[in-house]
């Protein structure tokens, strides 16, 4: 018989599928669908490396509680890995995020905690706050702080990057990430230029995030910074996880032009993923002319389309956005 202990032992070894119509270039362009993690995103990989590592520290307690500040993802792969470990968790989402994050959350029995989006993150009441706060009030709490937490990037140097280099056979010559907290940027570029530094390293921005400018120009630059509708990418804060030195480009991606080929990927693809997915293929075609056909570039699709029914693949939010 062949079967796994428990569901964390499914973490990992995601397919690469090869894009054949959403792209607009002679190059091969494989994503790396991270929907087949057991919690639909990449983010079961630093979840389950986040505990362990606080686990032999001491810093996350027999019967502790786990904290997050999520936009969703990160929270549904805490909540398996406590699940079998004997762990509660609360979590805090800004408002922006998608009705079935929350859910889904909840469904895995986790404490939900919402707070506003259009609030600068020193406000009182913005999700890093919050969670800081409630870590304090919380008798054998642990804060995660995935955006500073190193277990993170490691965790995608140990899986997500050596699985990339071993089934491109080392032939890859671009890496394609959403960049949000840089856990998977950071890690992945870090083993790939480690075994070929000509690979190239692009990072996907939306407007309203300081990433690119900050890229460019060494410049946090606080005008750079509104509110947008993608979920998942950019920021307003400079998380320690995100590895400036190892990206050599960021490219920025409308939240229109995101929605859109997320919408794209599903009915001409057949794969069902989240918005970070499409806003990664929008950089992609926007960055064409850089690719010749010889290239192999590997795109990270982080999460499920399931995510976002309510939003992206319901037609009268997207009239709603002006998207279509």
């Amino acid at each position: 018989m062949k079967y796994y202990n428990n569901i964390l032992e499914t973490i990992g070894n995601t397919p690469l599928v090869k894009l054949n119509k959403v792209v607009e270039t002679d190059a091969l362009v494989l994503a790396k669908v991270e929907t087949f993690n057991p919690g639909n995103s990449i983010k079961d990989r630093m979840a389950l490396k986040m505990i362990e590592d606080a686990e032999i520290d001491g810093r996350l307690k027999p019967g502790g509680t786990i904290i997050e500040g999520t936009s969703g993802n990160t929270g549904m792969g805490l909540a398996l890995a406590a699940i079998q470990k004997g762990y509660k968790c609360i979590f805090v989402l800004a408002d922006k995020q998608s009705k079935e994050k929350m859910d889904i959350l909840r469904a895995v029995g986790a404490e939900v905690v919402v707070c506003p989006t259009n609030v600068p993150p020193e406000s009182e009441l913005s999700y890093y706050s919050v969670a800081r706060r409630l870590t304090e009030e919380t008798p054998n709490a642990w804060y995660v702080n995935q955006y500073d937490n190193p277990s993170n990037t490691q965790a995608h140097y140990d899986s997500t990057g050596p699985e990339i280099w071993k089934q491109t056979a080392g032939k890859i010559t671009h890496l394609v990430v959403g960049v949000g907290t840089g856990g998977t940027i950071s890690g992945s570029a870090k083993f790939l230029k480690e075994q070929n530094p000509n690979i190239k390293i692009w990072g996907i921005d939306t407007f309203g995030s300081v990433f690119k400018k900050y890229h460019e120009t060494g410049e946090f630059d606080e005008k750079e910074i509104y509110s947008y509708i993608t979920e998942g990418i950019g920021e307003d804060i400079l998380p320690k996880n995100v590895n400036f030195d190892i990206i050599d480009h960021f490219e920025k991606v409308t939240d229109k032009d995101g929605a859109i080929y997320t919408r794209r990927i599903a009915r001409e693809e057949g794969i069902l993923v989240g918005y970070s997915a499409g806003s990664a293929v929008a950089g992609i075609n926007q960055m064409k002319a850089k690719l010749c056909k010889d290239d192999v570039v590997v795109v990270i699709f982080h999460d499920h389309g399931t995510r976002y029914v309510g939003k992206l693949f319901n037609d009268e939010w997207m009239k709603e956005m002006k998207f279509i």
